[in-house]
């Protein structure tokens, strides 16, 4: 019942964390959003961190640590930048592709083997696809990929999905509460250092963005401990895929927030995603 619990919430989390990412960004920079989250949640960490032996965790910890936090604060930043440029009903469903990569990646990092019937839900997720992309004017073709915000969707998939299968490794290494807090430090240090290489100028919270990153915190933390929660004990795969469920929620998200259009083809494309994912669940 716990587990069902936390999928829940991280189905619901992630949509509202990426509506409220998406106002933030309206008048800042998605990089400085990206810091500015990772480090509020480091400081509300701080507390709890002087209970956990540091200096019993593996070397193995810290790479693998190391690694997932520099994916997710990089993947993170991507993420954000392409909710600041494109529609979230666009966006949203193309998580649903996350679920392949850590399919894959988790083949060779953790051994887990998809079956005939995982096979099935990948190609169904890259026909609903097809739907949704056909309500853009490149429509389902290898030139949308390279519009901005889609090219940066994806590079945010890819790296947040090599990013599960090590976080799952961590989870292993550790326990997914010290988990968290390694990806919140780890996540605030890369993206410090992503900012500084595009020379982004650290700034000040505004006062008018305060209860937007409340919220946008709030999410993200439950949304990462129930991630944590269920990586640990669910294949990491079949976790993702059903994760895709919450894109069904970024689509409504997206046309109440944002009066985002063209609707019906979003949904049908979203419902046989969401359908692949399932399939991927079950095999």
């Amino acid at each position: 019942m716990i587990t069902y619990i936390a999928l829940f919430l991280r189905i619901i989390s992630n949509p509202f964390a990426n509506v409220f990412q998406k106002k933030i960004c309206e008048n800042n920079s998605p990089l400085i959003c990206n810091f500015n989250t990772y480090f509020i949640l480091s400081i509300c960490c701080i507390p709890f961190i002087f209970s956990v032996n540091w200096m019993n965790l593996s070397l193995s910890f810290w790479i693998y640590a190391s690694l997932a936090g520099f994916l997710c604060s990089a993947g993170n930043a991507c993420l954000v930048k392409a909710l600041q440029i494109g529609e979230l009903s666009v966006l949203g469903p193309i998580n649903s592709y996350k679920s392949i990569i850590g399919m894959f990646v988790a083949i060779f990092v953790l051994g887990e083997i998809p079956s005939l019937f995982g096979l099935i839900g990948i190609i169904l997720i890259i026909w609903g696809s097809r739907f949704i992309f056909e309500t853009q004017a490149e429509g389902f073709s290898i030139k949308i990929l390279f519009r901005k915000d889609i090219m940066l969707r994806f590079i945010a998939l890819f790296l947040m999905g090599i990013e599960a299968v090590f976080l799952k490794k961590v989870i292993l290494l550790s326990s997914p509460v010290i988990s968290f807090y390694m990806w919140c430090f780890m996540g605030a240090f890369f993206s410090f250092i992503i900012a500084l290489i595009f020379k982004t100028k650290i700034t000040l919270i505004k006062k008018e963005d305060i209860n937007k990153y409340v919220i946008v915190c709030l999410m993200l933390l439950t949304m990462q401990m129930t991630t944590n929660f269920v990586f640990n004990y669910m294949n990491v795969g079949y976790a993702l895929a059903l994760f895709q469920l919450s894109t069904l929620v970024n689509l409504f998200f997206g046309y109440k927030f944002f009066k985002e259009k063209d609707m019906k083809p979003k949904i049908i494309g979203t419902i046989i995603m969401v359908i692949g994912s399932v399939i991927v669940i079950l095999a």
